[in-house]
């Protein structure tokens, strides 16, 4: 711009209408080939050349404005252009520059605002009023990444208030809108400006969790619309003799990264178990990097601590044990209430009707497993079994749901021909929260059989998992964490050998347990029981054996199955007798009359 005033010619300071034209014919002339020569410049950018026509125009009808004479010229070609009205207005302003990029740009966004994405206008207090011009305008996260890829965090995005929408609508407009969010809501009156949209042409990659993905497909009708490509990552991956070399190169790869010592090859294994303890699946391995590297670092750090030049299977147990550590502060409250008697737990001795059933409580990114009594009583009644933490609206859905399904599996199996003439409670002794879950419906159903049949369980034994209505025992989650649960009270009180828990056989694949655990069970000092059906939990619990219907329908007298249903069939007489005479009846012959009638 300076180069083009060096080139406007001076004539008289007189003024007159044929100064004035002659003088704009001089500027056309003086200026017309430099204009030219920057238009060759951008002949590829027709907004561009357009822009340069007004330019032209602009100073041929303004050129008084900067040959007021020798001493203005040399005062307007002295100062900066910044700050000299009559050039402020030729100033350009340039929101992306990717002349040194190579490739399209990738942007990721840390803070999704609204202006973040879409750009503002700054504005400048003048006299206690607020002005702004097109050189305040300022980019957003969609100029600098238009052309090739923004990426967001969707958790982030949907938190900023009328940035979900303004995306949107940039999207579906293909162009970028700057507009003052203070003006669109009528929060503030200041002089403002409505630059021109300009094309948006971008690949958008929104990344978060599962749940605010299908959140989003069920309840906004523009984001399938918008959104066409879902890429679901998964979290886990096989554990092979493949994907442990793999593992293990990724495991140098990080220490190098972050200048660890070396991990040596029985580190590395544990590592490993580790990955696999993340997910609860011995036979597969966690993909979930961030905690793998936080207990590389922790290892680390150990290693150094103990004095070792590469890091060792002690350092990484070490780091293990003491994230548990940091944040155990529940659980060993637990487990001492447990021991000081409490919290009423036996893990010795057997009882009717009571039995040790298995629960788990997260507190952020940690569980742990606690034992819990449950208790069943059994009279009576007109084929019901009262939950009791349903009835005082502190047992979840899925819980009611696994009662309902063993109060299923009693009347299929017992009630077949006879009505089932029972009122069962069942209950968890000591609860003063929400229970949810169906992992307790087994326990359950144990302990109303224990009852039925008065038969003791054994209280040296836990007990988890769900029951079908065939009475098949079905997975659970969170098995590693129950186990270690109640093998934490054995081991405080002593092991003696007879303590164990009951798992459901389908979670064999899920064991991963900790270290003191398998060397307990190693050593036959605790037990670890899978079980697939309902008779071989029972079996284990009572010592007795569940027994098997016979071709007549019926079990053996001495067995678990038979004197439940010979309990049931008492129940069912003995309530058909006080419907009908509103006492039970007897069989003894002083209660009948000569001709052998009973009497009144």
């Amino acid at each position: 711009l300076q180069v083009i005033i060096q080139k406007i010619p001076l004539w008289s300071k007189e003024s007159n209408e044929q100064q004035k034209t002659l003088n704009r014919q001089l500027t056309k002339s003086a200026i017309n080939h430099l204009i030219e020569d920057l238009k060759k410049s951008y002949q590829d950018s027709p907004h561009v050349q357009t822009y340069l026509d007004s330019v032209e125009r602009d100073i041929i009808e303004n050129v008084e404005n900067f040959i007021s004479g020798e001493e203005a010229r040399e005062s307007i070609l002295a100062t900066s252009p910044t700050s000299v009205t009559e050039l402020h207005r030729y100033k350009v302003n340039v929101l992306v520059d990717n002349s040194q990029a190579k490739g399209a740009p990738v942007i990721y966004l840390d803070h999704p605002s609204y202006q973040n994405l879409v750009g503002r206008a700054e504005h400048t207090a003048r006299l206690g009023t607020l002005y702004t011009d097109f050189t305040q305008l300022k980019a957003g996260a969609l100029h600098r990444a238009n052309g090739g890829y923004l990426m967001v965090d969707v958790r982030k995005l949907l938190m900023q208030p009328y940035a979900w929408e303004g995306l949107k609508r940039a999207l579906y407009g293909k162009d970028i809108r700057i507009e003052s969010l203070e003006n669109m809501l009528g929060l503030m009156s200041t002089t403002s400006l409505e630059p021109e949209p300009m094309p948006l042409d971008i690949k958008l990659v929104l990344m978060g969790d599962r749940l605010l993905y299908y959140l989003l497909e069920e309840y906004d009708p523009d984001f399938a619309e918008l959104f066409k490509v879902m890429a679901d990552f998964e979290d886990r991956m096989e554990r092979n003799s493949e994907n442990n070399l793999l593992y293990a190169q990724l495991i140098a790869t990080l220490a190098r990264k972050e200048q660890l010592r070396p991990f040596d090859r029985k580190a590395v294994a544990r590592l490993i178990e580790y990955g696999s303890r993340l997910i609860e699946d011995s036979e597969k391995l966690s993909t979930h990097m961030r905690s793998i590297a936080d207990l590389l670092r922790e290892a680390d750090y150990w290693a150094g601590e103990n004095g070792h030049k590469h890091v060792c299977t002690d350092d990484v147990q070490q780091a293990i044990d003491q994230q548990l550590q940091r944040a155990s502060r529940a659980r060993e409250h637990i487990h001492e209430e447990i021991q000081r008697g409490t919290i009423l737990i036996d893990s010795d001795g057997a009882k009717v009707g009571q039995i040790n059933g298995l629960s788990i409580l997260s507190l952020g990114n940690y569980a742990f497993g606690q034992p819990s009594r449950i208790t069943a009583t059994t009279h009576i009644g007109e084929d019901q079994v009262v939950d009791i933490e349903r009835e005082v609206e502190l047992g979840g859905e899925i819980h009611s749901k696994g009662v309902m399904i063993l109060s299923a599996f009693l009347a299929s199996r017992y009630a077949s021909k006879q009505p089932l003439s029972l009122s069962a409670s069942l209950v968890f002794e000591q609860s003063y929260g929400m229970v949810e879950g169906d992992s307790a419906s087994l326990a359950e159903l144990c302990a109303l059989l224990s009852s039925l049949a008065d038969l003791p369980i054994k209280q040296s034994l836990a007990i988890t998992g769900s029951v079908s209505q065939q009475g098949e025992v079905q997975a659970i989650g969170g098995v590693n964490e129950k186990i270690e649960g109640f093998f934490d009270v054995c081991q405080a009180r002593g092991l003696t050998g007879e303590q164990g828990v009951l798992i459901p056989a389908a979670n064999i694949k899920h064991l991963m347990l900790r270290e003191d655990v398998v060397k307990a069970a190693s050593a036959g000092q605790f037990s670890v029981y899978p079980v697939e059906t309902v008779d071989q939990a029972i079996s284990l619990m009572t010592g007795t054996e569940a027994g098997e219907m016979d071709a007549e329908g019926t079990y053996p007298a001495d067995s678990i199955n038979g004197r439940v249903l010979a309990r049931l069939t008492e129940m069912a007489k003995i309530r058909h007798e006080f419907s009908e005479h509103g006492k039970p009846v007897s069989d003894n012959p002083a209660d009948h009359d000569e001709n052998g009638a009973k009497k009144d």
